[in-house]
Parts: structure tokens; sequence; C-alpha cells
């Protein structure tokens, strides 16, 4: 029965192949050669490790095949902002988005197929959940960018894309371990940063991880009864019970608020929200509303969401304004893959040409 190594640790796979490498009489240096082909010097296939002999190729690619992730759409945008429509081995679908800014390369990841949050805001929770994906689906949308162009690798991994990070916590964690690890993508943990909603039981278990991973809290509304009507985990992680919680987290938090024009974006409003991120001392980063997103809502206005940033830094609280990026294109969190499933007119992603041409 073959083994997938791309949704094991680092230290998990290393022992998997110490252990079929010793039957076979492999000497020991073979392991140094087979394991950077995982993450660091990552291969499509087994065939392509020519530092390899072709007869142990051949057996890690029946024992140890390689999963791939299949490109299925891919759009550039005029500000350099690239977004990627996977399909999954089961025709399911996932987005990731690459935002260039000058020496940093962000990626957003998605951790689940479809989302079961249906925040209002968010086209994933208008398609509904679909299944979660494996450690190796998650880290794959790295590992695929690797492959296409080493120097497409990121220096920055946010899970912001598709699903609820902490609703898919046991293979999120392990792809913790696989991005951070000098063994794995080897991306510092200050470098890599977990959204969520407030999944209070799993930000439990993340805080208690020892690496200075960040935390950015999706919190959208500053009073209850307001996040309720944007956000329906409202209902079961109430927003005291949240605020709580991150008082016990050991890092500095990052508050994220999408401004919707006449919902939540008013000055009175960003008097709530002071009050809830000094004690903190979080970084509020400000999101306009991408149009993309949610049709049926109406983005604020730039004079009103400035106004909204200058009156939290009249709090004492550090804010920051954040550009809409890839307007041009489907980049809002779950548009392209709605887009695509509109055009097939069924639940799957077809295959599809590529959107960019060279």
């Amino acid at each position: 029965m073959s083994v997938d190594l791309l949704s094991l640790t680092p230290d998990a796979a290393r022992v998997s192949l110490q252990e079929w490498l010793a039957p076979r009489g492999e000497p020991a240096y073979r392991l140094h050669q087979v394991l950077p082909r995982l993450w660091q010097r990552p291969v499509a296939r087994w065939a392509d490790a020519t530092d390899l002999p072709a007869p142990l190729r051949a057996a890690l690619d029946e024992a140890f095949p390689l999963p791939r992730l299949t490109l299925r759409t891919h759009q550039v945008s005029s500000d350099g902002t690239e977004k990627f429509l996977w399909a999954l081995h089961d025709g399911e679908a996932i987005e990731s988005v690459l935002i260039p800014e000058g020496k940093r390369r962000t990626l957003c990841i998605s951790s689940q197929a479809g989302c079961a949050l249906g925040c209002v805001f968010c086209a994933t929770g208008r398609m509904g959940f679909r299944r979660n994906l494996s450690a190796g689906e998650i880290a794959a949308q790295v590992r695929e960018l690797v492959l296409r162009d080493p120097a497409l690798k990121p220096t920055n991994v946010v899970f912001m894309g598709m699903g609820e990070p902490l609703l898919n916590w046991d293979a999120v964690d392990t792809t913790l371990t696989v991005l951070n690890q000098p063994e794995g993508l080897g991306i510092g943990a200050r470098h890599i940063t977990v959204s969520t909603v407030g999944i209070l039981p799993s930000l439990a278990k993340f805080a208690r991880r020892g690496e200075q991973f960040r935390l950015a809290v999706s919190l959208h509304a500053p009073a209850p009864a307001l996040r309720r009507e944007l956000m329906p985990i409202e209902k079961k992680y109430p927003l005291p019970e949240l605020m709580d919680a991150l008082q016990q987290f050991r890092r500095r938090v990052t508050l994220e608020y999408v401004l919707i024009g006449g919902k939540n974006d008013s000055l009175e409003t960003a008097d709530q929200l002071a009050k809830l991120a000094q004690p903190l001392d979080a970084l509020v980063n400000l999101l306009p509303l991408h149009p993309g997103g949610a049709p049926d809502l109406t983005p604020s206005t730039r004079a009103q969401m400035l106004a909204f940033e200058r009156r939290l830094k009249q709090h004492g609280v550090e804010a920051v304004l954040r550009r809409s990026r890839g307007l041009d294109i489907s980049a809002a969190c779950g548009q392209l893959r709605v887009e695509v499933e509109a055009r097939a007119g069924r639940g799957k992603v077809r295959a599809e040409e590529h959107a960019h041409i060279e």
C-alpha cells in the first residue's frame, strides 16, 4: 500500500523512508538524497530525481507516489497578483493567491474545499462546505509554485484562502510543521499567519505550539449582534468568549476587519472596535470589501474608510488600511471557483486552459 509522504511532517517522512530503504539494502546516504526531493528541492515525480538510480526511482514511485494539484485556471492581475484554481484528485477545486509586494511574495492558501461558515461577505461561504483538505493538499499549494519556478517560492504564507483552518486543525497542524521546518519548506514561523473566525477549542491548541506563528482573527464587527448578522459562527463562539481567549494568546494578534458600507463602517463602530483592540495591543487590518465576494453588499467609500482608520489611530490603536488587490481578476476568496463552476454548469470544475496567456 502506498504512503503519501507529502501529508506527513518531515520527521515522520524521514522515519517512513528509513524503514523502507533499510530492508532494500540501500546505503545510508540515500535518505539524504531522497528526503530533500519532497520539499527542499521538490520533484514533480520520482523519475525527475536523476541523482538516484533508475530502479530506486521506479520503486519510490510505487511505494511513495507524489500527488499533484492540477492547475485549471491561472489569472494574472495588472498589479501583479496571481490567482490559481487547482483541481484535486476527486474533482473538487481550491484557490490560492500570490501577492507580490517589493521583495515579499505572500501566498494566500486554502485549507478546505468550500466553507461551512456562511459569512455574508465571502464567496466561499456561499458555495457551502465540500471537504477538508489533507496536509499534503494544503502544503502542495506552496510546493506547486516551487515546481513551476523556484523564484516563485513565497516568503510569507497566510491561511486566508478557502475554508476555516481551525475546523481542519489536524491537517493544518501538520502543514504548519511542513511549511516551517528546515527539512520542509523552510519558511520562518513569523512569516506564516493563520486566520480564523475564532474556533475556540482549536485556537487553544494553536496557542500551545511553541513557534512564533502569527494569528489573525476575522472580527468584522465589534458587537455580538452585528457580528451575528455578518458571521453565523457568532452564535456558537460568542465575541466575549473569543476576546477572553485572545487575552491568553502570548503573541500579538491581528484583527481583520472588512469594511462594508452602511453596515460596520460608522465612527461609533470604530470606537467600539478600539475598545476591543486596546487591551490586546492588536494591529487592526482594515480591508476594503472586494466586490466580487459579495455582489449584494456595498463597499465603504474611500473617504469613510480613511475616517474609520483615523478614528482608530486617535484611540492609540495601530490600524492599516489595505488596498484591494486583483480587482481586474477573480481575486475575491472563492470567486474564481464559483465563476468556473457557473460556466461549466455543474458542481465540479471542468478542465480548461489557463486564462493567462504569456
